[in-house]
Parts: C-alpha cells; sequence; structure tokens
C-alpha cells in the first residue's frame, strides 16, 4: 500500500466540498442578506479548496512518476509531510472558526452577519476534514511500515 490512493483521494473529496460549497453558494446568492453572506463565503472558500484540490491532482501525478516514487523512503517521507500539513491546516482551521465569531460577535447587519456563519461553516468541515485525513495518513503509514 502506498500513500498515493489516499492522497488522491483527498483531493478528490475537497473537489466534490468545493463543488458543493460553489453551487450552493451561488444558489444562496439570490436569497436574504444573511443568506446571501454565508454564500458568499462559500463561493470564495469553494473556489480556493478547488484550486487547491486541483493543484494536488497535479502534483500527485508529477509524484508518482518519479523514478522513486514507489521507494519505502519516499513513501514515509510523503506520508509525514502529508500529515503535518493536515495537522497545520487544521489549527488554520481553528482559526478560521474563531474569526468567524468574531465577525458573527462584531457586526450587525445581516449580511455580515451571514459572512460570519459562512466562515464557521467551512473552517468547521475543514478542521473536520483535516483531522479525519492526518488520522486516516498516520493510519496507512503504520500499515506500510
Amino acid at each position: 500500500m502506498t500513500i498515493w490512493p489516499l492522497q488522491a483521494r483527498i483531493s478528490r473529496h475537497l473537489l466534490f466540498w468545493s463543488a458543493l460549497s460553489i453551487t450552493g453558494g451561488a444558489l444562496l446568492l439570490f436569497a436574504t442578506p444573511f443568506w446571501r453572506g454565508v454564500g458568499l463565503q462559500a463561493l470564495v472558500w469553494g473556489t480556493v479548496d478547488a484550486a487547491i484540490a486541483l493543484f494536488g491532482l497535479l502534483s500527485l501525478r508529477r509524484k508518482q512518476r518519479r523514478p522513486d516514487a514507489n521507494e519505502l523512503e519516499t513513501l514515509g517521507r510523503k506520508a509525514r509531510n502529508l500529515r503535518r500539513l493536515l495537522l497545520i491546516n487544521a489549527g488554520l482551521d481553528v482559526l478560521y472558526i474563531v474569526v468567524g465569531i468574531a465577525v458573527l460577535d462584531s457586526f450587525t447587519t445581516d449580511f455580515a452577519r451571514g459572512n460570519g456563519v459562512g466562515i464557521i461553516v467551512q473552517g468547521g468541515f475543514l478542521l473536520l476534514f483535516d483531522a479525519f485525513y492526518a488520522y486516516q495518513v498516520q493510519r496507512s503509514s503504520k500499515v506500510m511500515a
């Protein structure tokens, strides 16, 4: 077993989430000001997540073509780096949630409060996503060893 299929799954799942976010966000732009704020955040985060996922898939193809791609040392290093990246992202996700709470608490307009909720939703999903996959990488690394 290698880290490559798991890394591909992470990128594909992030791409799926981004498609949901973009679609839902676009639909919410036609709703009340509160939901437009939520929708705006979904659109923005979905677009960024799509870019990250596509970059991950393209980068993965390049990594898999390397001559040492399936050597144990390379696989172990890539797994450690991926897990570290996911854990760093999980820490940032907590920060995003805190920012969303601050926006929600600091502003009184429906649109601004919707943006705060949108940030919390996106940060919350990404926190669960990153933590889950950090655990999956750790688990798969033990299987590879």
